[in-house]
């Protein structure tokens, strides 16, 4: 990790807000509409137009909102082709109602991972960046999906903490946090996401500069398990995938 970008000019994640983040990131223009918990719109980075859609105050995404989402990227595909797409995340997941649950939740998310996989087909380059804090299928289905995911270094990611992992797993809650002090798989924290290679880099400072860098480079290959590997975060995941790959016993 480059620890002169670590420690450029930090954020306050507790007073940057939705409007402040528009400005850092898209200094040339913005128009960006936001109706409750989700927002969407356009800005403009190195004289390039970004589609961009997102959420606040760490919405919950249930069937509506994961639908409205699923919508604008088919709304984006079909109205300007080949647009970058910029999802902005803050979300503590998937919205935990019984409701939600018996309208299929998990449908409506694989439909959101679906039309973000129909965008890339079709050239739309597509960048996550957690802004705030990213939990559980809010995240996987969206940002996580993106052909590379940023992150704010005061950001928060976790996928599942380790007293619910205890129940689901039936590992001793006292096991998994001795096995998080060593491995980034068991600890939550955007730096333990950064090592398994989830999080492409951190960004800080100049904003807008990070994200015009990032647009430079279109990348779809997936390289998480190459970069877990390179940062010591994911030791065997590319080793056992390339096995698979080639039929190795």
């Amino acid at each position: 990790m480059d620890t002169e970008t670590l420690e450029t000019e930090a954020l306050d994640i507790e007073s940057l807000d939705a409007q402040t983040l528009f400005d850092r990131l898209f200094p040339e223009g913005h128009a960006i509409t936001r109706d409750g918990l989700f927002f969407s719109g356009t800005g403009t980075s190195a004289n390039q137009a970004v589609a961009v859609i997102g959420t606040v105050d760490a919405a919950p995404i249930g069937i509506e909102l994961a639908f409205r989402m699923a919508g604008e990227v088919l709304a984006i595909v079909r109205d300007h082709p080949g647009r970058p797409i910029l999802l902005l995340v803050d979300t503590q997941g998937q919205r935990l109602s019984h409701r939600d649950e018996l309208l299929g939740i998990n449908g409506y998310m694989a439909h959101l991972a679906k039309c973000l996989a129909l965008a890339r087909n079709n050239g739309h380059p597509i960048l996550g960046l957690v802004w705030s804090q990213a939990v559980s299928g809010g995240f996987l289905a969206s940002s996580l999906f993106a052909d590379r995911c940023f992150a704010l270094k005061e950001a928060e990611v976790r996928v599942m903490n380790l007293p619910a992992m205890s129940r689901i797993t039936k590992i001793p809650l006292e096991r998994l946090q001795d096995l998080s002090k060593t491995s980034p798989v068991f600890a939550p924290g955007v730096e333990n996401y950064w090592c398994m290679g989830a999080i492409e880099a951190l960004w800080s400072g100049d904003l807008a500069r990070e994200l015009a860098a990032a647009l430079a480079t279109h990348e779809t290959a997936d390289r998480r398990r190459a970069r877990g590997a390179e940062r010591g975060g994911r030791r065997l995941a590319l080793d056992v995938a390339e096995r698979v790959r080639h039929g190795a016993p």
